[in-house]
């Protein structure tokens, strides 16, 4: 059982250092508190998931040639969220403006850094999607 996940949400990225905020521009129908009701398809980088600062993933290209600039030191570079798709969604079938809704146990993969991104926050909590 997941909540529903609006605007004002926060994810964190398992190599980012700090954590994202989710802004939902997918569709304006549906509010939840006010606030834009996310889909799966909310997943654009900086239009609708923040930075994560600092990205520490030895896969991504930029951070692994400023380790070995610095001679094996790890040194992060900045976020540049390259997302997989749309993100996984757990209740495919329950839908937002005609999309599958986001909700906060659904996840998504970082292609720079092979990070795994996850909902911290849904930015609301009364509405539970079972």
């Amino acid at each position: 059982m997941g909540q529903l996940v609006v605007t004002g949400a926060t994810a964190v990225c398992s190599f980012g250092t700090v954590p994202a905020t989710i802004t939902a521009t997918s569709q304006a129908a549906v509010l939840v508190e006010g606030k834009p009701a996310a889909t799966i398809q909310d997943a654009q980088p900086i239009v609708n998931v923040s930075s994560f600062g600092m990205c520490t993933s030895l896969l991504n290209p930029q951070v692994a040639a400023a380790t070995a600039a610095a001679l094996g030191v790890l040194t992060p570079q900045p976020c540049q969220l390259v997302c997989a798709g749309a993100w996984i969604p757990t209740k495919p079938t329950v839908l937002v403006g005609g999309k599958p809704c986001l909700t906060s146990d659904c996840s998504m993969v970082c292609m720079n850094g092979a990070g795994n991104i996850k909902i911290t926050f849904a930015g609301q909590a009364k509405t539970l999607i079972t």
